[in-house]
């Protein structure tokens, strides 16, 4: 049904398509119409990918908690074609807190809506939350309007560009290194798009593009010639930067401060100054709520499939998280910290019910009266190792497939061959295994399971009762930079997590066989932090009012 691109488990995809049950199930997603089927939860992932490479159209896949998302995320990037596999992250700041959220979470976020954005793009596979799928964002229409392209030979003054790049949210810098930045020397202009891998840098002659190259961040080398780039938003929060002063200020005032604290209201008061100057703080995302109306449902193509795991508890989420949000909300507005007609910064379920209604859906249940797909728990070992290889030599005479993935690959490898079971260890199953034969994968899935009584997939959970669990780490730039010029040894700074400590150097740590460089951070009573130097983003220089040094925090505490 399909010509894959080699993926870890990519090939095993071409054992679901004969089943009837499962080509039913495709000739019913065709029709558009809602179709449930039962599936076993650990072959979720599995069957979402085949459906995915087999319609080849968008599909948002909704699982109700981030733990979830997050483990489906990472099972689908072994089974679906490298790349095509995106996580949409809920915002990781709660409703009605006033606090700057991670850049790099915002960062994972435009890059999925850009991707969505892009009517030439490959159609995506996307994981999301409730808690993400709920939140609300930049307007579709606003950030599609805010995306444009530039070339080589376009004429446009440098200066319409900055500023152009600014309302976009761009943070202007000295040196380019983390996405989102731009910088400007003489008739240079340098970019980092949030979804490039690597930034550009643009050479003016006079108002004319002369000259597009992509350079490494680290070492600001270009790398190659590019004839032109895409550049999207570089936030969610768009609109005080596009809105002109008067409806920007009448927007701002909306909000009634009638019984809040001094404190919050001469908070608002500045705020309200600096956007009116064109000033946006990062926790100017604590108005977000004033402009973003928009949802991820309101990004997806009109041709998308929407993969509900377990509707029920979606929904039951969805409700819960209401009723946890309306109780902070009324527990700031008793101690004055929030405005009585703050708006909420997420969707109700029901808000979003007729956007879900109106889409192509399936819905997966691990039980239930629906159709179901075969199959089936694997058998389990829990290190009984003898067992299991007489298990495989059992099921190789009996003609059934067997796929092991494990972190011992090649211990089990040795065990085989004691049993006359020849089986190399692999990186990827670069061919669809025939009857009686083994792939052994070096790798890691949570679970296995056994389809149609003769695909066997045996994971470490079943053959030794644990699995080490794969953890995609999720790549964060580092302004290498700032260690030489915005901090020195003995400098206070801030963490956003700990407070004030004192740098006091750089040092290299080895842990898991890999050496790592580390900030080293004092604090008071003489405790420690080590900070990974690339989360620099997290630490900035102290900048007191007077001459006094600060009081060192403690680690632990408020």
């Amino acid at each position: 049904m399909g010509v894959y691109t080699l993926s870890t488990f990519g090939k095993l995809i071409r054992l679901i398509e004969p089943s009837t049950a499962y080509i039913r199930l495709l000739d019913g997603l065709k029709a558009k119409s809602d179709n449930n089927v039962v599936v076993l939860d650990a072959a979720k992932p599995y069957l979402a990918a085949a459906i995915y490479e087999n319609l080849r159209l968008p599909v948002l896949l909704v699982t109700s908690r981030p733990e979830n998302a997050r483990k489906l995320h990472e099972q689908l990037t072994s089974w679906c074609r490298p790349g095509k596999v995106r996580l949409f992250p809920e915002p990781d700041v709660l409703p009605y807190e006033r606090l700057a959220p991670d850049t790099s979470t915002e960062t994972e976020r435009i890059q999925v809506l850009s991707t969505l954005a892009d009517e030439g793009a490959e159609p995506p596979l996307i994981v999301a939350s409730t808690a993400a799928l709920i939140s609300k964002t930049t307007p579709h229409d606003d950030f599609v309007s805010a995306c444009f392209t530039v070339k080589l030979g376009m004429e446009i003054p440098p200066f319409d560009l900055l500023g152009r790049l600014e309302v976009m949210g761009y943070r202007m810098e000295n040196i380019v290194e983390l996405p989102g930045a731009v910088s400007h020397r003489g008739g240079i202009i340098d970019i980092y798009p949030p979804t490039l891998e690597t930034p550009v840098r643009l050479e003016f002659f006079g108002n004319t593009i002369d000259s597009i190259r992509s350079f490494d961040p680290v070492t600001q080398r270009s790398i190659e010639v590019v004839p032109s780039v895409a550049i999207g938003p570089a936030a969610e929060l768009l609109a005080p930067r596009s809105m002109d002063r008067i409806a920007l200020e009448e927007t701002l005032n909306r909000l009634g401060f009638t019984g809040c604290t001094a404190e919050m209201k001469q908070q608002f008061r500045r705020d309200t100054e600096m956007m009116l100057d064109g000033q946006i703080t990062r926790e100017a995302q604590f108005y977000a709520p004033l402009f973003n109306s928009g949802s991820l449902l309101d990004y997806l193509p009109a041709d998308t499939l929407l993969i509900l795991d377990e509707s029920s508890n979606i929904e039951q989420t969805a409700a819960d998280f209401d009723v946890e949000a309306e109780q902070l909300r009324s527990e700031k507005l008793e101690r004055g910290e929030l405005p009585r007609n703050y708006p909420r910064p997420y969707f109700t379920w029901k808000e979003l019910v007729s956007k879900i209604d109106d889409r192509r859906k399936l819905n997966l249940a691990a039980w239930g009266m629906e159709e179901g797909l075969d199959f089936i728990s694997a058998p389990a070992y829990t290190g009984k190792l003898p067992v299991f290889l007489k298990k495989v030599a059992e099921l190789k005479s009996q003609r059934k497939r067997i796929v092991i993935v494990s972190h011992q690959a090649s211990r089990l490898s040795e065990l085989l061959a004691e049993e006359d079971i020849v089986a190399a260890p692999v990186e990827e199953v670069s061919e669809v295994p025939g009857p009686g034969a083994l792939a052994l994968v070096q790798g890691s899935l949570p679970e296995g399971w056994v389809m149609g009584g003769e695909t066997y997939l045996f994971t470490d959970s079943e053959v030794f009762g644990f699995v080490k669990q794969r953890r995609l780490v999720k790549k964060r730039p580092t302004p290498h930079h700032k260690l030489m010029v915005d901090i020195i040894p003995d400098d206070f700074v801030v963490h956003v997590e700990h407070g004030i400590g004192r740098f006091t150097g750089v040092t290299i740590l080895r842990a898991a066989g890999v050496e790592k460089e580390y900030l080293v951070l004092k604090y008071a009573a003489g405790d420690i932090l080590y900070v990974p130097t690339d989360q620099i983003d997290r630490v900035s220089r102290y900048i007191g009012a007077g001459d006094r040094p600060p009081v060192l925090s403690r680690l632990g505490t408020q």
